[in-house]
């Protein structure tokens, strides 16, 4: 497994989220109180940016069509069947980190 540093963490302040580009895959980066979580930076409804929506408490809402996914999970909020793809994050070094196989 390889540690891809995704984003500094001065660069995402408690609230905010960020699109990320990195090992040549998109993703999305979030600060909720001090955690971060990671998830694909694509919607599973129709390739909208998720790093780019709107972060309130621990949900993020897709900007194209106002999906919801718990951002700790990648659990859409009201289909359980739906989720996006979500990686364990590590700080290192003052950078936001995420594991990938």
């Amino acid at each position: 497994m390889a540690l891809i540093p995704l984003i500094d963490i001065t660069e995402l302040p408690p609230g905010t989220c960020r699109e990320v580009v990195a090992a040549g895959r998109v993703f999305a980066v979030y600060n909720v109180d001090g955690q971060f979580h990671a998830l694909d930076g694509i919607c599973p409804h129709a390739g909208g940016p998720l790093g780019k929506g709107t972060l309130r408490g621990g949900v993020v809402t897709c900007p194209w069509h106002g999906w919801q996914f718990h951002v700790a999970t990648g659990q859409h909020c009201l289909n359980s069947r739906v989720c996006a793809a979500s990686y364990p994050t590590e700080l290192l070094h003052g950078q936001v980190c995420i594991q990938l196989d």
